[in-house]
């Protein structure tokens, strides 16, 4: 792998990374508020979030480097994953900064709807690319079911 795109590869990553760095911003309530509200039997024990995320944005940005470096470039990609990205953090913002269960049930269907079509996108450049983002669909599906037993519960 050349120099350039192994710099191209980090700097993806660390693009994703720095998605969830942007949204712990948002999650100081979670040793207040969100230790106090009631849980499904389900919910993961906190520890697990952070190497969960860490994994899924590597992932996602092991995603974007591949459609970024292939020959079939589409902004429609490029756009949708861009809107993804701004709603991940969000949802912190509605859920943790706003301690809004709703809001962040509201917010983080949408989000789930773009990651689609972010896959499907990615899918038409690279299938790897699109395969590499089935995991985050899938924690955010889990994460959608939390927030709403959440929003129940509480």
């Amino acid at each position: 792998m050349k120099l350039k795109s192994i710099l191209k590869l980090a700097g993806a990553i660390m693009i994703c990374v720095l998605a969830g760095f942007i949204g712990s911003l948002f999650n100081g309530s979670i040793k207040t508020w969100y230790a106090a509200l009631n849980k499904p039997f389900f919910n993961p024990p906190a520890w697990l979030f952070a190497p969960v995320w860490t994994i899924l944005f590597v992932l996602m940005g092991i995603s974007l480097y591949l459609v970024w470096t292939s020959k079939k470039k589409t902004g429609k990609a490029f756009y949708l994953f861009l809107i993804q990205f701004v709603l991940n953090v969000l949802w912190s913002f509605f859920f943790f900064y706003l301690q809004n269960p709703l809001y962040g049930f509201i917010e983080i269907i949408i989000l789930w709807a773009f990651i689609l079509l972010t896959i499907l996108e990615f899918k038409k450049i690279s299938k790897t690319a699109a395969y590499l983002m089935i995991p985050y669909i899938c924690w955010v599906t889990f994460a959608s079911v939390l927030n709403f037993a959440l929003m129940i519960l509480n």
